[in-house]
């Protein structure tokens, strides 16, 4: 089969990870160009990655053939560049979210109302460790999920996740949120490690979901991305268990417990000389998660990246959604009202969207 050709609008810190993936993958991905409008840069996208660049999206679709286009550029930005890409026919998969405010997001919705093709590159449910306790819960392990907390990501993505812990599709909450402030010494960004030690101030947010028979907490301070002395915590109970981080309880029978630990297996370790990269992860006996693309040396957020593609190129072909728009519009729809209960200090009861329907 040949490889799946895309292109990408705008030349961005996440741009990076689908041209990572691409290079890493050539057999099942190729980047057909990619659309930068600053000709320096664009100079400089092609010397490091070997792909076109073209300055606008005019001028990528009349010389290329993609299948999709990957949309990777600031948040108002975004659905302007949806909505040409449609109106070209173009099937879209938008980075998150797909629009900053809920005046965008119902503008989206009309253009997939109207027909146009958009997925939403969502990949944290996506990415292995989350994606093996989502097997796990699948399966019945810890009974039917009743409770959540998502001490993982920011806004869209930590929303996307207690959706998905949960199975909830599009029920209404009652939502409760507060903000704090703490010293934390301040720690790497995304330009690298702190050239210095000093006083920075840690903000974080947490939120409570009451969405009648199920609940969560979101938990979230932006240091956790990046600092070595934050990291991500994870909780959902059912009535026959829970899973807390990389461990899972269950009961086999009401008088039988059983814990196990979900156990990364990596080849290029030790004596291993295939190469490092991840073959997929264990709990007990049993494979929860087997790693797609293994062989290639990428990380956890790549190999998502990687799955989101391979999900578009199947939507494209069969119809069948990776992360369709109307899921993206609900999480950010939670997300904004996460904000605004933090901001007035008042609970925010949400409401049915069009979306919805």
């Amino acid at each position: 089969m040949p490889a799946c050709s895309f292109a990408i609008v705008g030349p961005g810190w996440r741009t990076e990870f689908f041209l990572r993936v691409a290079r890493a993958l050539p057999e099942r991905f190729r980047v057909e160009g990619v659309v930068v409008r600053d000709p320096a840069r664009g100079a400089a996208v092609e010397a490091e990655w070997g792909v076109p660049t073209f300055r606008t999206v005019e001028a990528l679709l009349r010389l290329t053939r993609p299948r999709f286009t990957v949309v990777s550029v600031s948040q108002p930005a975004a659905p302007g560049v949806i909505a040409e890409l449609a109106a070209a026919g173009q099937p879209v998969l938008t980075e998150t979210p797909p629009a900053p405010d809920m005046e965008g997001l119902l503008r989206l919705w009309a253009l997939v109302q109207g027909g146009a093709r958009i997925q939403v590159a969502e990949q944290y449910f996506l990415q292995p460790t989350h994606a093996a306790r989502l097997a796990l819960i699948a399966a019945g392990r810890i009974g039917t999920p009743s409770h959540a907390h998502v001490a993982v990501a920011h806004g869209y993505h930590g929303t996307s996740l207690i959706r998905t812990y949960l199975g909830l599709g599009f029920e209404n909450a009652t939502i409760r949120a507060q903000g704090f402030t703490a010293p934390i010494i301040a720690g790497p960004t995304r330009a690298g490690p702190p050239a210095e030690e000093r006083i920075a101030q840690s903000e974080q947010t947490i939120a409570t979901l009451d969405f009648g028979s199920r609940s969560a907490v979101f938990d979230f301070t932006g240091d956790q991305y990046h600092h070595w002395i934050r990291s991500a915590r994870l909780l959902v109970r059912g009535e026959r268990g829970e899973i807390k981080d990389d461990e899972l309880r269950y009961l086999a029978d009401h008088r039988t417990p059983v814990t196990l630990r979900l156990l990364r297996q990596d080849a290029g370790q030790y004596a291993n000389i295939r190469g490092h990269h991840l073959i997929g992860i264990q709990a007990g006996a049993e494979w929860v998660y087997r790693n797609p693309f293994a062989g290639a040396r990428l990380n956890d957020d790549e190999i998502a990246v990687g799955a989101c593609l391979a999900g578009m190129a199947r939507y494209v072909e069969t119809g069948e959604e990776i992360y369709g728009f109307a899921r993206a519009a609900q999480d950010q729809y939670l997300a904004l009202s996460i904000a605004a209960a933090k901001a007035s200090g008042e609970a925010v009861r949400t409401e049915t969207q069009p979306w919805a329907r």
